[in-house]
């Protein structure tokens, strides 16, 4: 099979799962797309190279350009609005809502800490995993898991989720 029919296919069954990745990591689906698409032509010149599931190498490429983007990235103030309070909503919109929460809180956690959480527990992937990926020691990533948790539980807006 010619690497580009393989690449093709790999792109066409995991492109799916690493958008998902890429939405969790960015939590906006124009910039996933974009980061995914990077992601891949950064594979493709690698292609010949992989040996192996080239899932992992991909998903490395990922969270590396997503790192160095967020490093490029201005932090600074964003202007927003703030919503009125609403009187309380179905448990359908409650559950949405808190959701969304929970969206917000892992959006403000430092980009290692996030990604450590996406790999771990979105991914479902193993703290080893976790740490090649990242190329960090298993002891980090367990830190960083740590740590990160311990942001969400403390964190205010989640209050009526953590309990």
């Amino acid at each position: 099979m010619s690497d580009a029919i393989a690449f093709e296919e790999f792109v066409q069954l995991r492109s799916p799962r690493l958008l998902r990745v890429s939405y969790l990591l960015t939590r906006d689906w124009a910039l996933a797309e974009d980061l995914l698409q990077t992601a891949l032509a950064r594979s493709w010149s690698a292609w010949r190279r992989i040996e192996g599931d080239p899932e992992p190498y991909v998903r490395k490429v990922l969270v590396n350009t997503y790192a160095t983007w967020w490093r490029r990235r201005w932090h600074g103030e964003r202007p927003t609005d703030t919503l009125p309070d609403r009187a309380s909503g179905s448990a359908e919109h409650d559950a949405v809502d808190a959701r969304d929460e929970v969206w917000q809180a892992l959006g403000r956690l430092p980009r290692r800490q996030r990604a450590v959480l996406v790999l771990r527990y979105f991914e479902d992937l193993p703290e080893a995993e976790v740490a090649e990926i990242l190329g960090v020691t298993v002891g980090t990533v367990k830190s960083q898991t740590h740590k990160a948790l311990g942001r969400l539980r403390l964190d205010h807006t989640l209050e009526g989720a953590n309990r």
